[in-house]
């Protein structure tokens, strides 16, 4: 399953956003990836996330794969779109 999201922090994904998408992707069984341009990051990593360098305006994709996939994805979407990380697009 995947999702893509327009990120409209103004920071871009540094540290605080970065930190609640992994505290929001750590309690899943499923691998959760960030795919920004041709690189990949595993979203439980916060180094993984910040090396990435996602500036604010750009499009990234969220992918889940595991038993418990949607749970994953729903709980990633709810947290950029209610943190102010970014929208659904």
């Amino acid at each position: 399953m995947e999702k893509m999201f327009k990120i409209t922090a103004p920071e871009g994904l540094h540290a605080r956003p970065a930190a609640l998408l992994v505290s929001a992707a750590t309690p899943f069984k499923a691998d959760i990836t960030l795919h920004f341009k041709e690189k990949t990051a595993n979203l439980k990593s916060i180094i993984g996330v910040m090396a990435q360098g996602v500036a604010p305006g750009s499009t990234i994709v969220i992918s889940t794969q595991g038993s418990d996939e949607a749970e994953a994805l729903q709980a990633i979407s709810d947290v950029i779109a209610t943190k102010g990380i970014g929208e659904e697009c």
